[in-house]
C-alpha cells in the first residue's frame, strides 16, 4: 500500500531510493515510489492494449515502453529521463519475520518476500545497477499467498518447492505473453491446501499504528466510566422506564394511524371531534416527461431484456392516479399503468438520470420498464410525482423507523436445537428485550452464524419457519451468502420487500493462504427506500495469542469485500453505507489468568473483564473497528461453554500437540457504525442461557434506526422554476500522513448531486511535521455544489463524501463524511473530522462550509425522531 511503501523509503532515508508497488487508484497498473529530499515521488506506470509498461508522462511527451518491469527499471536508472533523480537503490521487502501469534522463529522461504501490508508477495527479479556496480532489485506483482508455511503443514511446503523449482518459469512466461492467471500457482495451492486439514497458518504482518495530529476526539460511546449510576437497580429500574416511555409513544401513533386509515377507508366520523372543512385546492396538473425507455419489458423472473431505447412520454396523473408511456410520433399511449400496479421504484446508482419501474401487468408475473431522462433533476420529478401518487390513493405512508435485529451464533458444527425462540426474541442474559416486546417482529432479521453444518436452504426455511411460529408473519429473504460454514441471511417483512433494492453479496477468504473459507467474512448490502445498509458476519483466526492474526484478518476483509455502490469503490468500506453492523465470532479473548477470570465472573465484575478485553485494547489503540460502537456489554462471556450446559465454562481443550487453554472470552460481537447525524439506538444486547448445543452462546443485538424515503415536496415537482440551493466552502484545511509533496485535490460525492466534483489544486502547502502533509484550498479553488433538490428537509438528510488525492497518483490519502444537516444556514459553520483509508486514520480535515436554502423551502414535516 502507499502507506507502507513511504515508511519502507523513510528508513531507507537515501535520495534516489525507489520501490514499485501496485496502484491503488488503476488496476492492473504499478506505482513507482521515489525518495528525493526527504519526501517521496509517485509516478504511475501504465500498460498499454499491448502490455506493454510506460511511465506516465505530462501530455504531449512521448511515453517509452518497455516489455517488462525490469527493462524499465533498468532505463531509468540513467540520469536526465524525467524523474526528480534517477532509481539508485532499490528498496527490498524485510524479511519475514515471526508472526507474533506463532511463537515460531522466522524464516524466509525460497527467495519470497512477503508485503508488509499485506498486499500480496514480490518475487525478486535482479537486473544489472550501473550507479552502484551490483544488482538491484526490481519487482514483479504477483496474487496473495503465505510465503511462511505453518509447521506442521510440511505437505504444504513440499508442494510449493514443487511449484517454485518446476513450475514458476512457466508462470512467468504466460506472464510475459499477457496471461496473469498463474494457473500453476492456483493448482498448486489448492492441491497443497486440501491436505491442511482447516489448519489456520498463523502467518501476518504488522500494519503500521496511525499517527497524526488530529482534533480533539469525542468520547467513545462504549463505557463512559464517570457516567454510569453506582446503583445497578436503579440503572436497570430506569431502563424499563424508557423501554416501556418509548413502547408506549410508538404504540399511540401506530393505534392513531390505524383508527385513521380506519376512519378513511369505511368513511366514518369521530363523534368527539369535528373535522375541519378540507383546503380547497387547485387538483395537480398532469405532468408529462420526455425520457428514452426500453420499451419492450424485463420480466423479474425471467431477467430477459427485450427492445431498444427509444423516445417517449412519460404522462404522470395524479389525480386519476395513472402512469402513460407513449412511443414519440404516436398518438395514444402504448401503456397505461395505474397505481395500485407500480410495485417498485428502482434508482440506478451507477446513472444519475436513470430509473426502473417496476410493475405487475398479469398473475404471477412482474414486468419492468427502464428510462433515461435528460438529466438528474428530471428524473427525481419524475420519482416525486410517482411517490405522491401513491401516497395520495393508497393513504399509506412510508416508515422513518424500522426496527432491525442483528444474531451472530458459532453453531460448533453441531444441528441447532428444535426452537430458536429466545436467541430471535432477545431473551436471557444481558441488556434483553422486555417480556411486553419480546414478541412485537422487527422489520429486519439479520442472522450471521459460525461452523454452520446445516445446507443453505435447509438453515433459512428453518429461520423463516421459527419466525413464522413465533410472529406469524411470512418473512421473505433479501439475500443469503455463505462461505463454507459461515452464512448470513438478511429476512424483512412482506411489506417491506418493494422498498428493498440494489442487493448485493461478497465474501472474502482468510484461512491459510487466503484460500481456505473455514476463516473469513460474507457480507450483504442493500437500499431500504433511500438508506443504504451494510452487514458484515464474520470468523477471524482464533487463539488467545493470536491478535495480531485477527487485525490481519479485519484489514483484509475490510479492503477486500465488494458491497455497496460501486461508484463508491474508492471509499474506505466503513464510510460506503448510512448504516454498517459489523458482527461475528471474532475471536478477540480476555489477557488474564483463567482462574481471575473465573472468579471475576461469578461475582458479575464483568468492567474489570473488559478492561482486558483484546477487542477493546486493539480498539482503544486504532487498530481495528474505527469509530465503530458496541452496546454496553452486562452478560458473560459467550465462550467456551461445556456443551448441553451453560453452568461452566470448559477452558481445557485436549489436542494432539497437548493441552491448550482457551479463556473464557466474549468472542462474538455486534458492532455498528453510522453516518454522522443519523438516528441509531440500540435497545438490546446479550445472549441466550438456554440454548447450548455450542460451546458459544447466541448473541443477539436490536436497533431503533431512522430512514429516508423518496422525498415529496410541498409544492408540486414542475409547477414552477426551481430555485437552487447551494453548498458553498470558505476554506479547507487537511493533514495527512504521507512523506509525499504532491499536489493534492478534493473529490466531492452525494446522491444529492448530479456528478461527480473536483476541486482545483492546494493553494498552499507546508511540510513542518516530517512525515506529515498540510494542504490548504482557499474558497476560489473550491467548487460551489449545487443539489438536484433545494428543499431543506431533503438537504437535511443528505451527507458528502470527501476524498483527497494525490495530482500524481490520482491515489486517495484520506476520506471522510460529512453530514449537511447542521451546515445549513446563512453563515459558515465549522467542520471538523478525521481522514480514513483503508481502515486506518490517515489524518484529519477543517474548515468552513454553508448549505444556503431558498426561502420557499424551509418547511418540514414532523417526524418520529
Amino acid at each position: 500500500s502507499r502507506v507502507v511503501a513511504e515508511e519502507l523509503l523513510a528508513k531507507a532515508g537515501r535520495d534516489g531510493c525507489f520501490l514499485v508497488r501496485d496502484s491503488e487508484s488503476v488496476s492492473g497498473a504499478y506505482a513507482l515510489c521515489l525518495l528525493f529530499q526527504r519526501h517521496v515521488h509517485t509516478y504511475r506506470i501504465l500498460p498499454d492494449d499491448e502490455g506493454l509498461l510506460s511511465v506516465q508522462t505530462i501530455q504531449g511527451i512521448q511515453a517509452k515502453c518497455f516489455r517488462t518491469l525490469p527493462d524499465l527499471i533498468s532505463a531509468y536508472q540513467q540520469p536526465n529521463n524525467g524523474l526528480v533523480t534517477p532509481l539508485l537503490y532499490p528498496v527490498h521487502r524485510p524479511r519475514q519475520v515471526a508472526d507474533e501469534d506463532s511463537g515460531e522463529p522466522g524464516r524466509e522461504q525460497w527467495g519470497l518476500h512477503r508485503a508488509a501490508s499485506g498486499d500480496g508477495v514480490l518475487l525478486s527479479l535482479t537486473v544489472p545497477c550501473p550507479q552502484t556496480g551490483r544488482m538491484a532489485e526490481a519487482v514483479g506483482i504477483f496474487p496473495k499467498m503465505s510465503a511462511c508455511p505453518c509447521s506442521p503443514a510440511s505437505d504444504f511446503m513440499g508442494f510449493m518447492a514443487e511449484y517454485l523449482n518446476h513450475h514458476l518459469q512457466l508462470d512467468l512466461e504466460a506472464l510475459r505473453h499477457g496471461h496473469p492467471q498463474l494457473r500453476h500457482l492456483s493448482t498448486a495451492l489448492v492441491t497443497a491446501c486440501r491436505a491442511l486439514h482447516r489448519r489456520v497458518a498463523p502467518g501476518g504482518t504488522p500494519t503500521p499504528a496511525p499517527v497524526f495530529f488530529p482534533p480533539a476526539s469525542p468520547r467513545s460511546p462504549a463505557r463512559e466510566q464517570g457516567l454510569l449510576t453506582s446503583d445497578p437497580d436503579l440503572e436497570l429500574l430506569l431502563n424499563k422506564i424508557s423501554t416501556v416511555n418509548h413502547l408506549l409513544s410508538s404504540l399511540e401513533k401506530k393505534v392513531l394511524k390505524s383508527l385513521q386509515e380506519t376512519v378513511s377507508r369505511h368513511n366514518l366520523a369521530l363523534p368527539s371531534v369535528v373535522a375541519a372543512p378540507p383546503p380547497t385546492a387547485k387538483p395537480l396538473a398532469v405532468q408529462s416527461f420526455e425520457a428514452r425507455g426500453d420499451l419492450g419489458t424485463v420480466s423479474s423472473h425471467l431477467q430477459v431484456k427485450v427492445g431498444k431505447l427509444q423516445r417517449a412520454a412519460l404522462t404522470v396523473d395524479v389525480e386519476s392516479g395513472t402512469v402513460a408511456i407513449t412511443k414519440k410520433g404516436s398518438g395514444s399511449p402504448e401503456e397505461t399503468i395505474p397505481q395500485d400496479k407500480i410495485l417498485q421504484l428502482i434508482k440506478y446508482q451507477s446513472m444519475q438520470s436513470k430509473v426502473r419501474l417496476v410493475y405487475d401487468r398479469e398473475p404471477q408475473r412482474n414486468l419492468s420498464k427502464d428510462f433515461v431522462f435528460p438529466n438528474a433533476r428530471k428524473r427525481e420529478a419524475f420519482c416525486q410525482l410517482l411517490q405522491l401518487m401513491k401516497i395520495q390513493h393508497s393513504n399509506l405512508d412510508e416508515p422513518d423507523l424500522i426496527s432491525v435485529y442483528v444474531g451472530t451464533w458459532n453453531m460448533g458444527s453441531t444441528p441447532p436445537p428444535r426452537s430458536l425462540a429466545s436467541w430471535l426474541t432477545s431473551r436471557g442474559l444481558g441488556r434483553t428485550q422486555d417480556e411486553t416486546t419480546a414478541c412485537i417482529p422487527h422489520d429486519i432479521y439479520v442472522i450471521g452464524t459460525q461452523e454452520n453444518s446445516l445446507g443453505d436452504r435447509e438453515w433459512v426455511e428453518f429461520l423463516r419457519a421459527s419466525l413464522k411460529t413465533l410472529m406469524a408473519i411470512d418473512y421473505r429473504v433479501v439475500a443469503l451468502q455463505c462461505l463454507w460454514s459461515i452464512k448470513i441471511v438478511v429476512l424483512v417483512k412482506p411489506e417491506h420487500e418493494r422498498r428493498i433494492s440494489h442487493v448485493h453479496t461478497s465474501s472474502v477468504k482468510t484461512g491459510i493462504a487466503n484460500t481456505l473459507g473455514n476463516k473469513g467474512a460474507v457480507g450483504v448490502s442493500f437500499l431500504f427506500n433511500g438508506t443504504s445498509f451494510g452487514f458484515i458476519n464474520c470468523h477471524l483466526a482464533s487463539g488467545s495469542e493470536k491478535t495480531h492474526r485477527r487485525n490481519q484478518n479485519y484489514s483484509d476483509i475490510l479492503r477486500s469485500l465488494v458491497l455497496g455502490d460501486k461508484r463508491l469503490s474508492a471509499f474506505d468500506l466503513t464510510l460506503r453505507f448510512t448504516h454498517l453492523f459489523w458482527f461475528g465470532d471474532l475471536n478477540y479473548r480476555l489477557d488474564m489468568d483463567v482462574q481471575d477470570i473465573l472468579a471475576h465472573i461469578t461475582k458479575r465484575e464483568f468492567e474489570a473483564l473488559l478492561a482486558v478485553d483484546q477487542l477493546n485494547l486493539e480498539r482503544e489503540k486504532s487498530k481495528v473497528f474505527l469509530r465503530f460502537s458496541e452496546g454496553d456489554i452486562s452478560f458473560p462471556p459467550t465462550y467456551r461453554y461445556e456443551r448441553g450446559s451453560r453452568d461452566s465454562y470448559m477452558w481445557q481443550k485436549f489436542k494432539p500437540t497437548g493441552m491448550r487453554i482457551n479463556v473464557p472470552s466474549w468472542c462474538d460481537r455486534i458492532l455498528w457504525k453510522s453516518h454522522p447525524e443519523t438516528h441509531m439506538v440500540c435497545n438490546s444486547y446479550g445472549c441466550t442461557d438456554d440454548i447450548v448445543t455450542s460451546d458459544h452462546s447466541p448473541v443477539f443485538a436490536t436497533f431503533e434506526v431512522g430512514v429516508t424515503s423518496q422525498f415529496v415536496p410541498k409544492k408540486a415537482p414542475g409547477s414552477d422554476p426551481e430555485p437552487m440551493a447551494c453548498i458553498e466552502w470558505e476554506s479547507i484545511e487537511v493533514i495527512v500522513k504521507t512523506a509525499s509533496r504532491s499536489k493534492c485535490y478534493i473529490e466531492f460525492h452525494s446522491y444529492c448531486l448530479e456528478e461527480v466534483q473536483r476541486s482545483r489544486e492546494n493553494t498552499s502547502q507546508s511540510c513542518d511535521i516530517p512525515g506529515f502533509l498540510k494542504l490548504g484550498w482557499s474558497a476560489k479553488h473550491l467548487p460551489v455544489l449545487n443539489p438536484i433538490l433545494p428543499d431543506l428537509e431533503y438537504l437535511g438528510d443528505q451527507h458528502l463524501l470527501l476524498s483527497i488525492k494525490g495530482v500524481e497518483s490520482c491515489e486517495s490519502y484520506g476520506e471522510c463524511c460529512l453530514a449537511m444537516r447542521s451546515m445549513i444556514g446563512s453563515m459558515a459553520q465549522h467542520l471538523e473530522t478525521f481522514l480514513f483509508h483503508r481502515g486506518e486514520e490517515t489524518g484529519s480535515m477543517r474548515g468552513w462550509m454553508k448549505v444556503r436554502v431558498p426561502k420557499d423551502r424551509r418547511s418540514t414535516r414532523e417526524r418520529l425522531y
